[in-house]
């Protein structure tokens, strides 16, 4: 309980209550416990957190590697993939050559690397999939075909911190600060205000349930009832209406 009463933030407090709550069900079931003392606690509230990040900042962004080295190419492709599907960090360093099909230019994301554990297919546009062409044409020859796609340049994995750290060094670099994850909040928001409906958006994003998908279309319809309220065309008729009257008066 002093755990969880620490200041934390609402997604932290959210997660120390997951995996507790999952370790004493582990107990019960071993009939070491007969309760689960958390089982009455509630999650608490968070708030929608809206990654807004201009087009000018994404292109910034994906010009800062430098596609002449293997590191370079690597992280420009991986941003690239992230803003084109969604995809988690988590999965996206885990992928390797056989999950992509140029052909059909998809990414297959198994479902040994989804965070679900349910398997997904990604379409991809034709840039990324030209990129991830070029990516995989430079690995080393003598790296075996479980080898990451995007690996070190010695063919190790990467993992999210080390992927953390490339992204805050590009950061860095053009003035701004954009976490991995927040790219995958980009793609999300970015493809349902270009049309896209939240059933596609779920499968796209893997969310098992509407929940988490809903946040994201919680948002879009926030950025709508703005937009309604700076350029509603009745609103703007009776200000004029009115306007007219106070001139006469």
């Amino acid at each position: 309980m002093e755990h969880l009463a620490e200041d934390i933030a609402p997604p932290t407090f959210n997660n120390r209550l997951v995996y507790l709550r999952t370790f004493f069900n582990y107990c019960m079931r071993e009939g070491e416990l007969s309760t689960n003392p958390l089982a009455s606690v509630k999650k608490r509230k968070t708030e929608n957190r809206a990654v807004a990040v201009e087009v000018d900042v994404l292109n910034a962004l994906l010009a800062a590697p430098n596609q002449n080295t293997f590191v370079g190419l690597r992280d420009y492709t991986l941003i690239l993939l992230t803003l084109d599907t969604g995809i988690r960090p988590s999965e996206g360093t885990k992928l390797i050559p056989q999950d992509f099909n140029a052909s059909l230019r998809e990414i297959y994301v198994p479902a040994k690397v989804a965070k679900g554990r349910v398997a997904r297919t990604l379409p991809i546009s034709e840039t990324t999939t030209k990129a991830l062409r070029k990516l995989i044409s430079v690995r080393a020859p003598e790296w075996s075909d479980d080898i990451p796609i995007f690996c070190s340049y010695e063919g190790r994995s990467l993992n999210r911190h080390t992927w953390g750290d490339r992204m805050e060094i590009y950061c860095k670099k053009i003035g701004t600060h954009i976490r991995p994850y927040d790219l995958r909040h980009v793609f999300a928001l970015e493809f349902l205000r270009n049309g896209a409906n939240a059933f596609a958006a779920q499968r796209a994003l893997g969310h098992s349930t509407m929940e988490m998908t809903r946040r994201y279309v919680a948002l879009v319809n926030d950025d709508l009832k703005t937009e309604h309220a700076k350029a509603s065309p009745v609103d703007r008729l009776f200000k004029s209406t009115k306007a007219k009257r106070n001139t006469k008066i």
